[in-house]
């Protein structure tokens, strides 16, 4: 999903065997992911800026670049212009989770509920 200032909605595939999804992100659209311990983010084509909440760091990367968060925080990826990324090791908020509710909620106590993507 993108923000109000992007032209139009994401584009999204995934694969549940390789816990690995892509997003197409118009110029300016955000995504954003609830909770990025483990969750790896590469850059298949354009530019991401990469900010994670109470994280003083800019990081922005090109085709190629990968970014891995070790902690529980949101991260946001907006895109400089228009891109393609690629998200790892966590399922996108918007596709059904295939564990329970229960299992879901006693994996981390920082993950949001699964009601789908988030405005940034």
């Amino acid at each position: 999903m993108s923000t109000a200032t992007a032209p139009s909605p994401s584009a999204f595939s995934f694969s549940s065997s390789t816990s690995r999804f892509h997003v197409s992100l118009p110029s300016r659209a955000v995504f954003a992911v609830p909770d990025g311990a483990g969750v790896g983010i590469e850059c298949r084509s354009g530019a991401v800026w990469i900010t994670l909440d109470r994280d003083p760091r800019d990081i922005v990367l090109g085709p190629g670049e990968r970014f891995e968060s070790t902690e529980h925080r949101r991260v946001l990826v907006s895109a400089l212009e228009s891109s393609c990324i690629s998200v790892s090791d966590a399922q996108p908020a918007a596709l059904p989770n295939p564990a329970s509710r229960a299992q879901a909620r006693a994996r981390s106590p920082w993950r949001l509920p699964l009601h789908g993507l988030s405005p940034a």
